[in-house]
């Protein structure tokens, strides 16, 4: 049997967004393959303390912040946190204009607290917007940002009235960092991700497969969102989910069912790897 290396988005992907209980189709498809010696890694824009609960699954390891934070068993293989510099600057420039942030470090995320309030004004949003922006700042469990420690930063999650808003700090970090507006915002309720150019999550995935020895032709991707595009693209054979953005669907290789209709164990079946 050739062996395959899996890589599973969360949010969205295995779990809902914001979710901790994946199905248990999932569950038992990710245990099935394992034991038929594939290779399965969670791959999230979550940190490493997000990730951690869903570890009791069986996973091989995982790649955290985007790509931030790869680690394979207790193997740490990539660890790449924002500069002192980039914190700052990013922080002020975008707090300055009004946007609301969720700050992540390796074990924690910190948010601002008035993004509760933004969100319980757009109730009339598109439903995928609104369960992402409940996700970061309630569903997810982060901390209020007056506890911020100065710990190292691995992401900049964001929401805000209008893309101008971002302006200012993308015209001063750019060429530093990726500032990615998910296409699922309006054009007054904006949502999105800052995370360095020195990685992404395709990226990431090479480090694994270098590292475990696979062929990249022999890597499988699952994602749902713009922010999967690069490990998509990197993966051997990829995978959106029903669920996903119009972007990935017609940039992946399969679309298999949603997150809550079976669709990773749907998929896992198709692609032979149970």
């Amino acid at each position: 049997m050739n062996r395959k290396l899996v890589f599973l988005d969360v949010d969205g992907t295995f779990t809902a967004p914001g979710g901790y209980e994946p199905p248990e189709s999932a569950v038992r498809a990710v245990k099935r393959a394992r034991e038929l010696g594939h290779k399965v890694f969670l791959c999230s824009g979550r940190n490493y303390g997000m990730l951690e609960p869903l570890h009791k699954y069986g996973f091989d390891g995982g790649i955290a912040s985007c790509g931030g934070y790869v680690y394979a068993g207790d193997k740490v293989l990539y660890d790449c946190p924002l500069t002192e510099e980039q914190q700052e600057k990013l922080i002020t420039l975008m707090s300055d204009e009004g946007v609301f942030l969720s700050i992540e470090g390796k074990d924690n995320a910190y948010s601002d607290e008035g993004a509760k309030e933004f969100l319980e004004q757009n109730e009339s949003r598109n439903d995928y917007l609104l369960s992402m922006i409940e996700a970061v700042w309630v569903g997810l469990g982060p901390k209020p940002m007056s506890e911020y420690d100065g710990c190292p930063l691995y992401k900049v999650v964001f929401t805000c009235s209008g893309v101008e808003k971002i302006s200012p700090a993308k015209e001063a970090l750019g060429d530093e960092l990726q500032f990615i507006v998910h296409d699922f915002s309006e054009p007054d309720c904006i949502f999105g991700e800052i995370i360095n150019r020195k990685f992404d999550k395709g990226s990431a995935v090479r480090i694994i497969a270098e590292a475990l020895g696979f062929d990249m032709a022999d890597t499988i991707g699952f994602g749902d969102s713009r922010i999967d595009i690069e490990m998509i693209e990197a993966v051997g054979t990829s995978v959106c989910m029903g669920n996903g953005s119009q972007y990935l669907k017609e940039r992946s290789d399969i679309v298999c069912p949603s997150t809550d209709e079976n669709g990773i164990e749907w998929a896992f079946r198709e692609l032979g790897l149970i």
